[in-house]
């Protein structure tokens, strides 16, 4: 790591920690001009100024089974940068979201004396509350995303701040669909509905299929519509369209590399994976239907060891306290469930526009500058004043 006024350790593991760290990093830098960044970077870090030892893709793994497959590789990864920043000695290693990875690496660097900052709150809320005891031992500040994490982690002595959601921030309250769809030179009229089928290969692999043939169903049903997909990388891209030549290779889509976020703002109705795409849907104002499966023996673990502590799946329906997303899980994530979902927003007129006012105000209530109440918080744990105006 070279020297500068502010050197950084980073850590994310897949696109939506990459799009926080991005922010983040930024703010940083902004503040601290010579700050110097060094971390596990996917291209919104990697624009930020971020200097990247692996590419962001090879920490991407989740789930308590998938992630067994590839464990030797991931705590080989986790060995590397643990060397690599013990011998560099950031001023501050920020590790951002992927709490099973990132917080093992927290614990060593923080017992060797270097400052440690996690960026988004583990769900102990939620799931698995017992981690809330290893977070005590591996991190001097903990950046809530949620104004709810603040309080219950500083009732079990995790130093904690509630900083706001980046996304809320870089998302405007009023999102132009048709300006969204002339970017992604898609037609100015008819309906849309946009698949996300997920950011990693595990998710991609469970939902390519019943998203696709969802999408077959509701054509049936409305043959006006049309579709477009995001994917995030090019395997993933070649492993839905191959799904897609196989299943339905008439389908009228539309396959973008990456720019989930002008997606999901030109569609009309969106069939979503859980996780941090129906957070970005609610902020775009967007109906959605949430599907989503995880390997079956990580759900019967989860099940019948009441890991999952919470209603809900998805963050939006979290966010409202009801059902505004309809959530098909495991073995209810099939087209014959998803596509009347689908298909009754899409008819439904008065109630998008209650999910899209209930979507508005939860958005207007999560804007704080985030990233710059996180940058700010960061230097403040180090007593590193900013060199530029705050």
């Amino acid at each position: 790591m070279q020297s500068g006024e502010l050197r950084v350790g980073i850590v994310a593991n897949e696109a939506s920690g990459d799009l926080l760290g991005g922010a983040v990093v930024a703010e940083l830098r902004r503040l601290v001009p010579g700050l110097s960044c060094v971390g596990v970077a996917g291209p919104c870090m990697l624009a930020a100024g971020c200097q990247t030892l692996f590419p962001l893709e090879r920490l991407s793994v989740m789930g308590l089974v998938e992630v067994l497959g590839h464990l030797p590789e991931l705590l080989g990864l986790r060995r590397e940068l643990t060397r690599y920043f013990l011998k560099e000695r950031p001023d501050v290693f920020i590790g951002v979201d992927a709490p099973d990875f990132n917080l093992g690496l927290e614990r060593r660097l923080r017992a060797a004396g270097i400052r440690t900052v996690h960026l988004v709150s583990p769900t102990v809320w939620a799931w698995r509350p017992g981690r809330v005891k290893g977070i005590v031992r591996a991190v001097d500040l903990m950046l809530c995303v949620f104004p709810f994490e603040e309080d219950f982690l500083r009732r079990h002595r995790v130093p904690a701040r509630y900083v706001g959601h980046p996304l809320a921030d870089q998302i405007p309250l009023e999102v132009d669909r048709a300006a969204a769809r002339a970017a992604l030179h898609l037609p100015e009229h008819g309906t849309l509905v946009a698949l996300l089928p997920g950011s990693r290969r595990g998710e991609m692999e469970r939902l390519a299929v019943p998203f696709i043939e969802t999408a077959v169903r509701c054509l049936q049903a409305r043959p006006d519509l049309r579709f477009v997909v995001p994917l995030v990388n090019p395997r993933l891209h070649a492993y839905f369209a191959a799904q897609l030549q196989r299943l339905a290779p008439d389908l009228p889509v539309t396959l973008v590399a990456g720019r989930g976020r002008e997606v999901i703002a030109a569609a009309d109705c969106v069939l979503t994976a859980s996780g941090t795409a129906t957070l970005e849907t609610l902020l775009l104002k967007r109906p959605m239907v949430v599907g989503y499966r995880v390997h079956p023996l990580t759900y019967q673990v989860a099940t019948q060891l009441r890991l999952v502590k919470v209603q809900y799946a998805a963050m939006a329906n979290l966010l409202a306290g009801r059902e505004l997303a309809p959530e098909f899980l495991q073995d209810r994530c099939r087209a014959d469930l998803l596509a009347p979902a689908v298909l009754a927003l899409l008819d439904d007129q008065t109630r998008v526009a209650e999910i899209t006012a209930e979507y508005a105000r939860i958005h207007a209530g999560m804007r704080h500058n985030a990233a710059r109440e996180a940058a700010l918080a960061v230097l403040e744990l180090i007593g590193r004043a900013p060199t530029a105006a705050a």
